[in-house]
């Protein structure tokens, strides 16, 4: 019997542990990305689900990896929205005639204007930005500070919202000119077939319509002569 109860315990908590290990993953603050593809533009979603042990999320501070130079902040209408800039180590080459660039943003800020992201509820972050170049299966960083009415949250680490990249397309918006080609050409061809299969039945029925004109116009002549020579027969 103890045996059985030991067992049985064992069996309990481990199965607690493997409902606890979903609800601790969701509880991160996450990152998605509507393209992966390295070199790609894409929008990031920052998810944040709760606040600091209950506490509601006053700011959320999105650290941006010194792999991406610019980042367009979405707008969030509970929210303000700051840009914070950092020095490049090395400047960066501007077009002809510009300024060296000099600096980057390395946050992106937002501070709520409604008192605050209650425990127990969600929101997100949008950010407009180009991934980096590299290989799949590399990772781009994006640490996530929140700061609550008491306390504070740390994503970085192991725990730091990141995106994976996937294998470059050749194209910064997520396609190949070598697919966006073919899949005109196919698309054109399947018109093409299309309007010659639509054009050969319509000229037939064209055809088709023509005599039928003329035979029943031939056929009325025809009943009209008939009923004449009948008419003159019967005269005489």
């Amino acid at each position: 019997m103890k045996n059985r109860t030991r067992i049985t315990a064992a069996a309990l908590a481990g199965g607690l542990l493997a409902l606890a290990a979903p609800v601790a993953a969701q509880a991160h603050v996450s990152a998605t990305a509507t393209s992966d593809a390295a070199g790609s533009y894409t929008v990031v979603t920052f998810s944040v689900p709760h606040g600091c042990e209950g506490s509601p999320t006053q700011v959320v501070t999105i650290d941006i990896p010194e792999s991406i130079p610019s980042v367009t902040p979405s707008i969030n209408p509970l929210w303000s929205v700051e840009k914070v800039m950092v020095p490049l180590d090395e400047p960066l080459e501007a077009a002809e005639g510009a300024e060296p660039v000099t600096e980057r943003i390395g946050q992106i800020v937002y501070t709520s204007t409604t008192g605050g992201l209650e425990d127990g509820f969600r929101d997100a972050f949008e950010l407009s930005l180009r991934l980096p170049d590299g290989e799949a299966g590399d990772t781009v960083e994006f640490p996530v500070t929140q700061t609550c009415d008491e306390g504070t949250a740390v994503w970085e680490g192991e725990d730091a919202p990141l995106v994976t990249l996937a294998a470059s397309t050749g194209d910064a918006h997520g396609g190949s000119h070598s697919d966006a080609e073919e899949t005109t050409a196919e698309t054109a061809g399947t018109e093409s077939e299309a309007v010659a299969s639509t054009t050969q039945p319509d000229v037939l029925a064209r055809v088709l319509g023509a005599l039928g004109i003329l035979i029943g116009a031939g056929g009325i002549t025809a009943a009209i002569l008939t009923r004449r020579t009948a008419r003159t027969t019967a005269g005489q």
